[in-house]
């Protein structure tokens, strides 16, 4: 399925046939990727009266109750809500889900003890002036993230400053392969969530990030029309299936 749009400023092609899904499952019976210290995620059949929810225990249908923390299981994204007072809800605040894309590859620097997207770096990146959605493959970028557990592991984050460079230059969706922007233990401060979503001034409520994807190697550097899709829950954060699509 082919169709022709306008991306970039440019008429382009889209195969939709050939989708690049970058979103890490969530599952139990197999190690995924965890974060923020939180229990494997549970699948289980629901019981009851006579009932239960599992064809392989003898019942008609499979009915299980799932538990999960969207933060710490998986591919998610998030709005202001996750770092406001007022639980504001990423089902209501986005209602648009494709847009003009990049990916780029960054190793990040060493800072100290952290290592750290810096505003160097991003000062680097050829960004397009029609991009709206950032996606951010860190190096090295191994299959050992699919499974991780970054819990007390202090991973990469991006400073504030380059945070800043970003927002002010229009990005509005920012895709990361780590399980925050911010640093593991800042105390609190959140800088790079609270600058991306300036919230100290006009808050920007229609946009997302998205953390703990995964691009594989074999999926090259440039431009992508972006489907930013997940589950409409009334919440902060949600799971999501960010999907890329090559321009031709």
């Amino acid at each position: 399925m082919q169709a022709s749009i306008e991306l970039f400023g440019e008429n382009c092609k889209v195969d939709f046939s050939k989708p690049i899904d970058i979103s890490i499952p969530i599952g139990s019976k197999e190690k995924w990727v965890k974060a923020w210290y939180v229990n494997e995620p549970t699948f289980k059949p629901v019981e009851g009266d006579g009932f239960v929810g599992a064809v392989a225990l003898g019942g008609s249908v499979n009915f299980r109750d799932v538990t999960f923390n969207p933060h710490g299981h998986g591919t998610h994204t998030e709005c202001v809500g996750h770092i406001t007072k007022e639980i504001h809800s990423v089902n209501q605040k986005v209602k648009q889900f494709f847009f003009a894309a990049q990916l780029v590859s960054v190793a990040p620097e060493t800072v100290g003890e952290d290592s750290v997207i810096t505003l160097s770096q991003v000062k680097q990146i050829r960004l397009n002036r029609f991009t709206k959605a950032l996606i951010v493959r860190t190096l090295p970028n191994q299959l050992e993230k699919l499974k991780n557990n970054y819990s007390s592991t202090n991973p990469p984050y991006i400073a504030q400053d380059a945070m800043q460079f970003l927002v002010d230059f229009g990005i509005e969706h920012f895709l990361i392969d780590m399980p925050s922007v911010d640093k593991e233990i800042d105390g609190g401060a959140l800088a790079s969530h609270h600058t991306f979503w300036n919230t100290k001034g006009n808050i920007r409520f229609n946009c997302t990030i998205t953390e703990l994807i995964f691009v594989p190697n074999n999926v090259f550097d440039g431009r992508y029309l972006l489907n930013l899709q997940f589950a409409p829950l009334e919440n902060d954060a949600s799971p999501s299936r960010p999907v890329l699509f090559e321009i031709q």
